[in-house]
């Protein structure tokens, strides 16, 4: 789901005068993160394939030095956070105000934290031994 809202309509542009990810003077136009956002693409789409990675490790039962499922919240954690500073913050397109967010951005941002909850719910089905400081 998170790698198919990459191509989705994320933006809608407003009057003539807009304009957004090199497109000119275009009009109520919609346009996905994969046409506007150039290096974003790439670091949602690697975002999109942690869980993969994840069931991997665990389908060959790979020996891991931190718990599964740890790496997997990093990339939805980091998802979102783009995801978010791009919609909000740091909205590509002039001027900013005839911008406006389309469903693309909504099923983006689903997407990264159902990928963020499954990782979180991985991660703590293995209990993790501590030990005392001091202790090999």
């Amino acid at each position: 789901m998170h790698a198919i809202a990459v191509f989705l309509p994320w933006y809608s542009t407003g009057n003539a005068n807009s304009s957004i990810g090199g497109h000119n003077h275009v009009a109520n136009q919609d346009f996905s993160a994969w046409q506007v956002l150039p290096v974003f693409r790439f670091l949602l789409l690697l975002a999109a394939a942690a869980p993969f990675i994840l069931a991997w490790i665990i389908i060959r039962e790979h020996a891991l030095s931190w718990p599964r499922g740890e790496l997997t919240a990093i990339a939805g954690l980091s998802a979102v956070t783009l995801i978010l500073v791009k919609g909000f913050v740091f909205k590509p397109g002039e001027p900013s105000g005839q911008i406006s967010l389309s469903y693309g951005f909504v099923v983006a941002l689903i997407g990264a934290i159902l990928i963020l909850a499954g990782a979180f719910v991985r991660s703590t089905e293995i209990g993790k031994a501590r030990k005392p400081p001091g202790v090999l």
